[in-house]
């Protein structure tokens, strides 16, 4: 069975939302404790703080390079925000966490400088946060081709 595409844009904002029934604190651990991140998008090393510049391997990638990401926010247990820049663009991509009775709902947007790149960067990000809730359920990873070029229609249709 084929995902099916979740995200919007809002202007020039990327949104995705996941939910997630368990506390905010837990959802959190899985966004920032490198043990726990390397099983759905990679570890990263180094002194995480505001305004300080970690190193995360994108293990999903077919290269599985290590990238720089600033973190430009970090509200433990609300709110982590990132940049990052490479050959592909700027990246700057902002986590929000809700909780309510037991069930945390992550709202994942990306703020794109401009939107034509959208019908390939949606698809990986609705890959990469079922990779994060595969991950949490303790179920096999997705596969990516299950999500590009399927989901690319979905959104270019929004620019």
């Amino acid at each position: 069975m084929s995902p099916t595409p979740t995200g919007r844009l809002f202007g020039n904002d990327l949104v995705l939302t996941r939910t997630f029934r368990a506390p905010a604190a837990d959802v959190w651990a899985s966004l920032t404790d490198p043990d726990r991140t390397a099983r759905w998008f990679g570890p990263w090393k180094g002194d995480a703080a505001p305004g300080a510049t970690i190193q995360v391997q994108l293990v999903q990638e077919e290269t599985q390079p290590w990238m720089d990401f600033r973190i430009d926010a970090c509200e433990p247990e609300r709110r982590l925000a990132v940049s990052a820049v490479d050959e592909h663009g700027d990246w700057h991509l902002d986590l929000v966490l809700a909780e309510a009775d037991g069930v945390t709902e992550l709202r994942f947007t990306q703020r794109l400088t401009d939107t034509a790149g959208v019908g390939d960067i949606g698809p990986g990000w609705e890959f990469y946060l079922d990779a994060l809730v595969a991950a949490r359920e303790d179920r096999p990873l997705p596969t990516f081709d299950d999500y590009h070029p399927s989901m690319k229609a979905h959104f270019e249709a929004q620019r």
